[in-house]
């Protein structure tokens, strides 16, 4: 079948300076070969954008290198196995595999992974039973070591993983669990479906002023997701011996000077405060006991996983850049195919 299939994909045009545009990406068609002699070739059906991609848009050193101007923007993507010239999968296999924003991908059958078949909903693979859960569950229990009855503070608290934060602190036993998002709407669905003790919107005064009147104890743990002005505010409300999980700095993300650094942090040593910053990839070690936790909550209920779906590989950049705005609703995911035959 070769030179019969064509296929889309979203590759990096060049570096943003500031918010990105969707003139720093390009939609190319290009040929779709067969597969090699122990190789998979495999339709996407969804691949993921988040924020962690803003930075590797950046040429400057990270744990992860930079994007490479001109190549496929890299991420996670859950697929269909459609020809496969290795023992290892077969036509049919559901799949998943970092080669990114793209409508097919073929490679050695060692890039990819066998996906749970027990999970029907191929896109929490990408959310709340991948990365997305895990570094919630990390984040909370093994570097915030959090303990039943703390009082939990999550900013950007709507988004992909601070909606699973919230709801798993409250399934862990947290005393209050106290939670930001960026507009009324999205404070409704947290106190609400997501049962958040209480919740304000950041863009209705200072944080400082909302999270004192939301925790008026003060807070316990702080995973922080948004960092700037919020991590500021968490440093005045955090008890003694306060811990802050810092999972990502989305506010500064953008940013064209240097930010300002938090103004209060002689508070960090009066109030034995520990910040310590991670990576998922450090505590792989949980996810096998984080994904049957969550398939529990989920199977009885008790955690929701909100998705915001955007059809078509041609949108991914649309869909990164109003991820980037806040323009989501917990985890945002990219359909680009539809499978083709029953799953395995």
């Amino acid at each position: 079948m070769s030179g019969v299939r064509t296929g889309r994909e979203v590759r990096l045009a060049s570096r943003p300076h500031g918010v990105p545009t969707e003139e720093n990406f390009s939609v190319v068609e290009v040929s779709v070969p067969d597969p090699a002699p122990g190789e998979v070739l495999v339709r996407n059906l969804f691949v993921s954008v988040d924020p962690y991609m803003r930075g590797r848009m950046n040429d400057v050193p990270s744990y992860v290198p930079p994007f490479e101007l001109g190549a496929t923007m890299q991420g996670g993507a859950v697929g269909e196995v459609v020809e496969s010239a290795s023992e290892s999968f077969a036509p049919g296999d559901t799949v998943l595999h970092n080669l990114g924003w793209r409508e097919w991908a073929t490679g050695p059958a060692a890039l990819f992974q066998r996906a749970d078949p027990t999970v029907d909903h191929l896109s929490y693979h990408l959310g709340i039973l991948g990365m997305t859960g895990l570094t919630a569950y990390a984040g909370l229990v093994a570097v915030a070591a959090f303990v039943p009855g703390d009082i939990v503070f999550v900013s950007g608290a709507a988004g992909a993983v601070g909606s699973a934060v919230a709801q798993i602190a409250r399934l862990l036993g947290a005393g209050r669990v106290v939670a930001s998002a960026g507009s009324d709407e999205k404070v409704a669905l947290l106190t609400g479906a997501l049962g958040c003790d209480a919740a304000f919107n950041y863009r209705s005064g200072r944080v400082a002023t909302l999270l004192a009147e939301a925790a008026p104890e003060g807070i316990d743990v702080y995973f922080d997701n948004v960092g700037g002005e919020h991590l500021e505010a968490a440093i005045t409300a955090a008890r003694p011996f306060g811990r802050i999980a810092a999972c990502g700095a989305v506010s500064n993300y953008n940013a064209t000077e240097a930010p300002c650094g938090p103004r209060n942090m002689s508070l960090v040593v009066g109030k034995r405060l520990t910040i310590r910053g991670f990576i998922v990839g450090d505590h792989l070690d949980l996810r096998d006991e984080y994904v049957a936790r969550a398939k529990g909550w989920l199977a009885d209920g008790s955690l929701q996983a909100p998705e915001t779906v955007v059809e078509g590989i041609e949108h991914a950049a649309s869909a990164f850049i109003g991820m980037l705005a806040g323009s989501n609703t917990g985890k945002i995911v990219v359909r680009v195919g539809e499978r083709s035959s029953p799953s395995r």
